[in-house]
């Protein structure tokens, strides 16, 4: 299954891709606004590297820096988004409003600007993942645990985060290039 965002209200229109091949061009009319728009199937060279949806193989970006998937338990899409050197503010995505890693849901519990995950280079040179709190209405969770006011967390290749009830899985630039 895909979803589709309505360009006028962002409402997403679910569709079973697999009925259909790539490069057909295809309409939808947005039950919530009405408006009538078109795409054509296949991989956007933009989001290609972004996202991939439950395919069972996880497509990392080509970044130098690894990924965050995103694992939206609502449908169980999943989301691949690029790291940068530097502040990563982590949150859920609003049309007109830029972030360094939107993520696409409905998940409620999920702030604008959640948490902040800082790609940095530790004094041996090797990088170095640390994450802190946003600060978010519902708190960011490592391993199960809420992380404090001010707190910063280093973390690894593999680390599970929670924000809200969105499911989040660093991969780090060392894992993705040993799986190449």
């Amino acid at each position: 299954m895909k979803r589709v965002r309505c360009p006028k209200c962002d409402n997403f229109i679910i569709f079973d891709e697999r009925n259909y091949t790539d490069g057909q061009a295809l309409v939808f009319v947005c039950d919530k606004c009405g408006k009538e728009f078109g795409i054509r199937l296949g991989t956007s060279r933009l989001h290609a590297a972004k996202r991939s949806e439950d395919s069972g193989e996880e497509l990392l970006p080509a970044a130098d820096y690894g990924a965050i998937i995103v694992l939206e338990n609502m449908f169980a899409y999943k989301q691949v988004l690029p790291l940068r050197a530097g502040d990563n503010v982590i949150g859920r995505y609003q049309k007109g409003k830029e972030i360094e890693c939107p993520i696409e849901s409905g998940d409620p519990s999920l702030d604008m600007h959640h948490c902040v995950l800082t790609v940095r280079h530790d004094k041996h040179g090797a990088l170095q993942y640390v994450l802190r709190d946003g600060p978010s209405y519902t708190g960011t969770f490592v391993g199960g645990e809420l992380l404090a006011k001010r707190e910063q967390r280093i973390i690894a290749d593999g680390t599970l985060f929670t924000l809200g009830a969105t499911s989040i899985i660093l991969r780090t630039k060392e894992n993705r290039n040993g799986e190449d």
